[in-house]
């Protein structure tokens, strides 16, 4: 009898150890980017698109070239369903980047960011210059959804993963919040009336946000995007294109945008310091927290090339990609 209890807990714990590797979400870190500095007689970059980040440190292409790829997103739950934000439209795959189809008509351009449903992958949201659209089908057709937006020029969209009834997106008015899967907006009215580049949400606490404006620095919420708050008070009045929040420690938050370099918080946003030195360039558009790495921040300066830090700003070490523009750094979730 002990024998055979002990024969079935072994069972039990390599069951449970083999399900925890198959739930564990595996990523890929892209950068979609347009190759702008070398440039020697045409305004047309070279190389365009999104670029993924191998295990060996290397980036390799991946998708259609196009000109300006603004972001990518991929469904969670199937990854072989794959949006890119692009310039021209909302571009999709469903191959895991095999053959692309592009979505959307005229009337549908200048997309910034995407986001899926992870309950249901039919709900895909896309924050444009031209407003919020939105897709029941998968991307099959979209259709515009501003209602309650006075001014529609959005940069970027998140929903809540905690109620998927639930999104936040920054305009150029501002932080709106919808509680109908944007079919309404309302105005957050702590947010300044200015326009949001960026929106990120802690993996680590999802109370806390994290917001970069323009001439408005970062702002800040600890109420789940209840409410904000400026922080950073070296950073009030600086275009701040790039936010991150560390998902391996919750209170580590980064910031970074043009001319003022990359600044770190250790405390949930309270306190703020200079983490440049070591960067070529004060200018620096994209940021993230690594996820296949605890503690790894990535910087991407404007043409001087991708930086990462183990030690949170106190040493850079160069990542490639010299001479792009980096319009968003960021992680696709891969099959298991």
């Amino acid at each position: 009898m002990k024998t055979l209890f002990s024969f079935f807990f072994i069972l039990l714990f390599s069951a449970v150890e083999l399900t925890a590797e198959k739930t564990e979400e595996r990523v890929q870190m892209f950068a979609a980017l347009s190759m702008t500095k070398a440039q020697e007689s045409s305004s047309v970059p070279t190389d365009a698109g999104v670029f993924l980040y191998n295990n060996e440190g290397q980036w390799t292409r991946f998708g259609p070239k196009i000109i300006n790829i603004a972001s990518a997103t991929a469904d969670s739950r199937n990854p072989d369903t794959i949006y890119l934000a692009c310039g021209n439209g909302i571009s999709r795959s469903r191959d895991g980047g095999k053959t692309w189809r592009m979505t959307t008509g005229w009337e549908v351009s200048d997309v910034k960011t995407i986001a899926i449903d992870p309950t249901d992958q039919n709900n895909v949201y896309a924050a444009t210059a031209w407003g919020v659209w939105l897709t029941r089908d998968g991307g099959e057709s979209w259709v515009e959804a501003t209602t309650g937006l006075p001014k529609k020029y959005s940069r970027t969209i998140l929903l809540d993963p905690s109620d998927p009834n639930r999104l936040l997106v920054g305009t150029e008015g501002g932080i709106y919040v919808s509680h109908d899967k944007a079919q309404t907006w309302k105005h957050v009215p702590t947010s300044p009336e200015t326009t949001v580049f960026r929106i990120k949400q802690s993996k680590a606490n999802p109370n806390l946000w994290i917001a970069g404006t323009h001439k408005n620095g970062v702002l800040l919420s600890t109420d789940n995007g209840k409410t904000w708050a400026s922080t950073a008070p070296t950073l009030r009045k600086a275009n701040i294109y790039g936010v991150a929040a560390d998902s391996s420690n919750a209170t580590h938050l980064a910031a970074s945008g043009w001319g003022v370099g990359v600044s770190i918080s250790i405390d949930s946003g309270k306190t703020w310091i200079d983490r440049s030195e070591g960067l070529p360039s004060p200018h620096v558009l994209a940021l993230v927290f690594d996820q296949n790495h605890p503690g790894r921040l990535w910087a991407s300066t404007f043409e001087e090339g991708t930086f990462y830090t183990d030690d949170l700003g106190l040493t850079w070490y160069e990542g490639g990609i010299y001479g792009a523009y980096v319009w968003d750094l960021g992680f696709l979730p891969q099959k298991p």
